[in-house]
């Protein structure tokens, strides 16, 4: 078994190779029960970089105190997906949550979607009927001392109706507090949308905001250690694949941090290093899956 450096067999002149790669082969020779680096979003593999704990902070902060209306913006691939899944595995049996992963949908189908999600019983013929069942659930609710969280991913796609939508929503409320915490998660055409004129009163009931920004350089290895860590089957955790600091440095410099970019990579300098036989990712074999990357 090589040690060093990436030998790619004649037969396979592309690491994607489709006759040369094997899924079940590609874990057997690493010792992995799964793929590290899917570009998936599981909570199993969410890692606390600093700014990922502090916006994992913001969200705990504004719906424990319920806030009403949070923010998550940030680029595409910095992780705001994996935070609301784990935010979700996080969170309390007396907080009751829905997640709108695409909201591609008119007013009264998101509506119907967020009633669908909660499992709220009914027929409901208009808007208004909507409306009731959503703001009879949310009291019944709190009479419970249950809190209730609604999430919306790829917010940056919502219209202006389905934002002033989201408003009403927020205006559902007791004397005390808030009856519902919305969550708006999106890349930063999200902050530009919400500071368009026709939308400032929904913008001004936004009481926590946060911006995600890609991994730190020093951040990076630790990324790639902990999915790997993570992936292993714990009673070979001995013969790990290991990546070189000048390997990792250059997986930065390509990435700027960005942890799909960075999934993206790894994924393929493993699928390298297995064609290769051996164990030890380095610049060359990173090099190399810089430039298929880059010419997909």
């Amino acid at each position: 078994m090589a040690t060093h450096g990436m030998k790619i067999p004649q037969q396979c002149p592309s690491i994607l190779a489709s006759a040369c790669y094997n899924p079940f082969m590609y874990k057997e020779f690493y010792h992995f029960r799964e793929n590290p680096f899917n570009v998936t979003a599981d909570p199993e593999f969410f890692f606390s970089s600093q700014r990922h704990t502090e916006a994992f902070s913001h969200l705990l902060y504004g719906i424990q105190q319920r806030k009403g209306i949070i923010v998550i913006s940030g680029e595409i691939g910095t992780g705001k997906t994996i935070l609301c899944r784990t935010l979700l595995t996080r969170l309390g049996p007396d907080v009751k949550t829905a997640l709108i992963l695409n909201p591609n949908f008119s007013e009264i189908q998101l509506l119907k979607s967020i009633i669908q999600d909660w499992g709220i019983p009914g027929e409901f013929r208009s808007k208004f009927d909507l409306m009731n069942a959503l703001n009879t659930f949310l009291m019944e609710q709190n009479l419970l001392g249950n809190n209730v969280v609604l999430i919306i991913d790829e917010a940056q796609n919502l219209n202006i109706k389905q934002l002033e939508q989201i408003r009403l929503l927020s205006n559902l409320e007791t004397e005390k507090e808030k009856l519902l915490q919305l969550v708006l998660v999106g890349q930063p055409e999200l902050e530009d949308k919400l500071n368009q004129p026709e939308l400032r009163q929904l913008n001004q009931r936004v009481t926590v905001r946060f911006h995600m920004t890609p991994l730190k350089k020093e951040e990076v290895g630790q990324y790639i250690t902990h999915r790997i860590s993570h992936a292993l089957v714990s009673a070979q955790r001995a013969q790990r694949p290991v990546f070189t600091p000048t390997a990792v440095e250059r997986i930065y410099n390509m990435s700027q941090g960005t942890p799909r970019v960075i999934n993206i990579l790894c994924d393929r300098a493993l699928l390298a290093g297995f064609t290769a036989e051996t164990s030890l990712i380095d610049e060359h074999i990173i090099q190399r899956c810089i430039a298929e990357v880059v010419h997909t």
